[in-house]
């Protein structure tokens, strides 16, 4: 599975949609009485941005192409942290993972003992992605359109404000108030889509969660934090 700097910025997205949804104790678009909400759909989606500390799920990745095809497939497991932490490991078909500690990006794979260490910042700060750590409303990075129902899943688009960035439309659905899916449309109209499963919401991690040591035996590109200047 390829990491690309769409997929990167899909990854930072997907932990503050995370964010703003795991707060949601009801559907989006409903009142507290049942009523349709009269709040529009960015203050609507905005209104999710607060109370979560953590969140994990269960993930089924494709990535399609402009005619549809799926061209690649994976599963595994998602873990966010607040601030500015995400796990993400794949199991299948490869083991595969990327990690965020706060400052560093990694990426391993098993399969050829590598793994690849890059500054967080440098890779993410040029999209309008945000990161965990970020007090940015989804709003003022992205233009948001409610969508109709579909999958049985409540969605909205986001539509990139600012010109440069490596993908052109972002949709988030919702169950129930909960994310979901996902579905990360780049300038090269290839697919990122992701379906969520067994969702949990302030969890606690274990401490060294998100740190990655590379194993005895793993060639590191890049500048390991760790070593010795």
């Amino acid at each position: 599975m390829r990491f690309s700097r769409a997929f990167l910025a899909a990854a930072a997205l997907i932990a503050q949609s995370a964010v703003l949804a795991a707060t949601a104790v009801r559907p989006v678009g409903a009142t507290a009485t049942g009523a349709p909400a009269a709040a529009s759909p960015a203050a609507e989606v905005d209104r999710y941005l607060v109370g979560l500390s953590s969140w994990s799920a269960d993930f089924k990745q494709t990535i399609d192409d402009a005619e549809g095809k799926v061209l690649r497939s994976a599963t595994g497991h998602l873990d966010l942290q607040r601030p500015g932490k995400f796990r993400w490991d794949y199991t299948a078909p490869s083991e595969q993972l990327m990690l965020a500690d706060g400052s560093k990006l990694w990426f391993y794979d098993k399969d050829l003992a590598q793994a690849n260490v890059r500054d967080l910042d440098a890779t993410l700060a040029s999209t309008p992605a945000m990161l965990l750590s970020s007090s940015a409303s989804v709003s003022s990075q992205f233009d948001i359109a409610a969508l109709p129902p579909a999958e049985g899943l409540q969605w909205f688009a986001l539509k990139p404000k600012h010109a440069g960035t490596d993908f052109q439309l972002i949709k988030i659905g919702f169950d129930k108030g909960e994310l979901a899916a996902m579905r990360l449309v780049d300038k090269l109209n290839e697919v990122t889509k992701l379906r969520f499963s067994a969702q949990r919401r302030n969890r606690s991690f274990a401490p060294d969660l998100f740190t990655f040591t590379p194993p005895p035996g793993v060639d590191v590109i890049g500048r390991d934090p760790r070593s010795t200047p």
